[in-house]
């Protein structure tokens, strides 16, 4: 009874509607409504100064029934008109889609860009001797990485977004491959992206990064805490471990001399707070929903099972850019679910 009047008033407009629209009874109306297709966008039947509301940003298992800018009701004036129902236009669907896809093409363009002037800027510091090439290299492995993370929300809310997103990756890995087999080589970008300056490295550490980016955009996307929790410790804690590591690794790992205990645990502790901060910015965007009493429990175990992995001398049989990413994977998908 808490919406009587609304649903009495709400009757009455599929009474009118079904008269003005020629259906032989208001059955009829009712099975026309419930076809009407759902658009992607979110809406509820809100409470709001005792009436039915439109609200764009609210949980899913919402009712479109009200919405003068709703796809799915175009036409509906108000509570008690005679407005008529129509069900979407192929050309509106149409045009959606076509919105979506130049959105797509601008945002991959646009992140493409991006990651080419990252590699631009670094080799330029490491020409006029800026920074050391192997700090380059370093900053490079962190920043590509998250700052692609980032820049999903500015793809749209379209099902093959992510596609589009996972193409910049894509391309970075077709790059590596021809440069690696020699096939058009280029000397820079081979010296800014490898240890020991061989065109071979390219298909080790280097393409099994970018195929990491694009497994978290194409499997996980943004609706996932396990994807973004994988990049930031692949790239932001193991990143940051190698640099703390040479500059204060002075006390090595018992069971892995080549690994230090300034770099894991630098690795730690970097990689909790990257993730958290992944994390409650796609929360504050609204595309998670975290259980904050929790979830920064399950980062911690996820933070160290991915260190542990990490620490392992493991190194000469698999990547850490490897070894990482799934570990972590592994231990995410196990403490989130999903």
């Amino acid at each position: 009874l808490k919406y009587k009047n609304e649903i009495i008033e709400f009757s009455k407009l599929l009474l009118s509607s079904s008269a003005h629209l020629g259906f032989a009874s208001s059955g009829e109306a009712f099975k026309m409504a419930a076809a009407l297709p759902l658009s992607p966008v979110s809406h509820q039947l809100c409470r709001r100064s005792n009436r039915f509301w439109y609200n764009a940003m609210t949980p899913r298992f919402c009712s479109p029934v009200f919405s003068t800018t709703s796809p799915c009701l175009i036409g509906v004036k108000g509570i008690g008109s005679s407005s008529q129902l129509r069900p979407r236009h192929p050309l509106i669907s149409s045009a959606s889609s076509t919105d979506y896809l130049l959105h797509d093409v601008g945002a991959t363009v646009a992140v493409l860009g991006g990651a080419y002037a990252l590699v631009l800027l670094f080799e330029s510091l490491t020409k006029r001797d800026v920074i050391p090439q192997r700090l380059s290299r370093k900053l490079v492995h962190i920043l590509s990485g998250l700052l692609f993370v980032l820049s999903w929300p500015i793809f749209s809310a379209s099902t093959e977004a992510r596609y589009f997103a996972a193409f910049v990756p894509l391309v970075n890995g077709l790059r590596l491959v021809v440069n690696g087999l020699s096939v058009s080589p280029n000397s820079t970008l081979i010296q800014s992206v490898t240890r020991e300056g061989r065109p071979e490295e390219l298909l080790k550490g280097p393409l099994f990064y970018v195929l990491a980016l694009l497994v978290a955009a194409v499997f996980f996307w943004r609706d996932s805490p396990t994807g973004m929790i994988s990049l930031a410790m692949m790239c932001g804690g193991d990143g940051i471990a190698d640099i703390m590591g040479r500059k204060y690794g002075s006390y090595k790992i018992p069971y892995n001399p080549r690994k230090s205990l300034a770099g894991s645990i630098s690795m730690f502790i970097f990689g909790f707070f990257i993730s958290i901060g992944l994390l409650y910015y796609y929360s504050s965007l609204g595309y998670l929903h975290m259980n904050w009493e929790t979830t920064f429990t399950r980062v911690a175990i996820v933070s160290l099972v991915a260190t542990l992995v990490e620490s392992l001398p493991i190194t000469d049989q698999i990547d850490d850019n490897v070894s990482v990413p799934l570990a972590t994977i592994l231990a995410a998908y196990l403490s989130f679910g999903y």
